[in-house]
């Protein structure tokens, strides 16, 4: 078997541990709501805020066929004109780590540990193939998103960015931009994650066209409006 189940609660609070995964199967597993960091795959339905307030998790995916940015979503993009990026197989390194450092100061509240704990500790070995966006303000790196690749469907797993380029919108950004180069691909899907069905702090994935969200009662992907 090409997985090993680890934790199981009920049928929609899953996890296992996985070292690789074939390119179609990703795409499989990310249409039935599983995420991964790392070799740990997992999925769950709900999530409790500090404040001890229940939130329905929603995962989204993004349809490029149906997909076009929005008008303020072009000027993020008419604003970063002069920036250049690249994507690049993902190799972890002290710049990078550096740039985590400094980007997790912008959060009060569940503050992450280390880029590992999202990407594994040697991403470029799998589980899947992992490639990194690069953004740079002529010599200086700006942001980085890494970029999960599958046959059909690409997933985003994290962004980063240096604080002080944060007036550039640059989280919205490196989405803009690997939307844009998965329906270059050809790509039938991007996923960004997860996001709640109350309001919340990942609302702003919820305005992309072309979003929908998985039902997981039914088992069905369900248009959601855009909330540009």
């Amino acid at each position: 078997m090409w997985l090993r189940k680890v934790r199981v609660t009920t049928n929609l609070d899953d996890g296992f541990l996985c070292d690789a995964v074939p390119a179609g199967m990703m795409d499989m597993l990310w249409a039935g709501g599983w995420r991964h960091f790392g070799r740990l795959f997992f999925r769950y339905a709900s999530q409790q805020t500090e404040e001890g307030v229940t939130q329905t998790i929603t995962p989204l995916r993004i349809r490029l066929a149906d997909w076009g940015p929005t008008k303020s979503q072009r000027r993020v993009l008419q604003r970063n004109a002069d920036l250049r990026h690249d994507l690049v197989p993902v190799r972890l390194d002290d710049g990078l780590r550096g740039m985590f450092e400094r980007h997790k100061t912008r959060f009060h509240e569940n503050v992450p540990d280390a880029l590992e704990n999202f990407l594994g500790d040697a991403p470029e070995h799998g589980p899947c193939d992992c490639r990194m966006l690069r953004l740079w303000d002529r010599e200086r790196l700006l942001a980085v998103s890494f970029l999960d690749v599958g046959e059909r469907a690409v997933s985003s797993v994290y962004a980063m960015f240096e604080p002080d380029a944060a007036r550039r919108s640059p989280g919205i950004l490196t989405l803009l931009l690997e939307l844009r180069m998965a329906r270059e691909q050809r790509m039938e899907f991007l996923y960004p994650g997860y996001a709640t069905q109350e309001a919340g702090a990942y609302d702003y994935k919820k305005q992309f066209r072309g979003t929908e969200w998985l039902d997981f009662a039914s088992g069905e992907w369900n248009a959601l409006p855009c909330r540009a």
